[in-house]
C-alpha cells in the first residue's frame, strides 16, 4: 500500500549510531589535551551519562544537555569548567564524527519526493535534531519533527506518537513509522495506530508490519 505520512526515528535509522559514540569519544580526547583529566575518562564520561539516562521516572524523558553537562562534570570532580569552554569541543566533535546510516539521505530524498507528509519521532533534543537534519542537508525534506524534548517522553509512550499525529493533521492508519528498536519503534507504533517499518535485527518482531535490512528498500514500501 502506499502512506501519506512517513515517520523516522534518528538513531539507528538516519544517524550512524557508532559515529556518534565517536564523537564522545573524540570530545574527551580533545578535553583531556587541555586539562588534567584521569585516565578513565571516557569510562567515566560514558558511565555518568548512561546513569543520567537509566534514572528516569518511567518513560520522562531526560534531555541529552543536561546528560553531557553531568557527564562532563564527573571528570572534574563535579566543578567544570563553565559550558562556554567546553561546549564548543563537544559540539565540533560531535559535528566532525557524525554520518548519516549507509542509505539513508538517499530514502529519505526518495520518501519526501511528492506531496507525503515526512516527520520525525525520536528520543532526542530538538536542537540537537534540527542539526543532524541539516548536517546531512535533508532538513528541508522533513514536515515536523517531534522530539522527546519537546513532548516530555519517550517512545514508546503513546503521546510521542500522538504528537506526531497532531503535527500532520491525518488519518493514522495512513501513515508508517521507521524505527531499529522493536519496542520503542515498532511495537509503540503499532499501538498507537500506524503502520511500522523494522529496520534490522533489534527490530523486527510480530508487530512489525515489513522488516527490511537496507534503508533503500523503504522508497518502494511506502508508496
Amino acid at each position: 500500500m502506499s502512506y501519506d505520512a512517513v515517520f523516522f526515528d534518528l538513531g539507528g535509522v538516519v544517524v550512524e549510531l557508532k559515529s556518534i559514540r565517536e564523537g564522545y569519544a573524540r570530545f574527551v580526547d580533545q578535553l583531556a589535551a587541555e586539562y588534567d583529566l584521569p585516565d578513565d575518562a571516557l569510562d567515566r564520561w560514558k558511565s555518568a551519562l548512561g546513569a543520567h539516562f537509566k534514572g528516569r521516572e518511567g518513560t520522562e524523558y531526560r534531555t541529552a544537555s543536561e546528560g553531557y553537562r553531568k557527564a562532563t562534570a564527573a571528570l572534574f570532580d563535579g566543578s567544570a569548567p563553565p559550558e562556554s569552554e567546553w561546549r564548543p569541543l563537544f559540539d565540533r566533535a560531535s559535528d566532525a564524527t557524525m554520518r548519516p546510516v549507509d542509505g539513508a539521505v538517499d530514502a529519505i530524498r526518495a520518501v519526501a519526493d511528492g506531496d507525503r507528509h515526512v516527520g520525525v519521532v525520536s528520543d532526542i533534543d530538538t536542537a540537537e535534531a534540527h542539526e543532524m537534519l541539516a548536517s546531512f542537508g535533508v532538513d528541508d525534506c522533513f514536515d515536523a519533527v517531534t522530539t522527546s524534548e519537546a513532548v516530555g517522553y519517550t517512545k514508546p509512550d503513546p503521546r510521542m506518537y500522538e504528537a506526531a499525529l497532531d503535527a500532520w493533521g491525518g488519518d493514522r492508519s495512513d501513515a508508517v513509522m521507521i524505527g531499529d528498536r522493536y519496542e520503542h519503534d515498532v511495537a509503540g507504533a503499532v499501538d498507537a495506530g500506524l503502520d511500522a517499518v523494522a529496520y534490522g535485527g533489534d527490530a523486527r518482531g510480530p508487530k512489525a508490519t515489513y522488516e527490511i535490512d537496507d534503508l533503500r528498500e523503504l522508497p518502494a514500501i511506502v508508496r
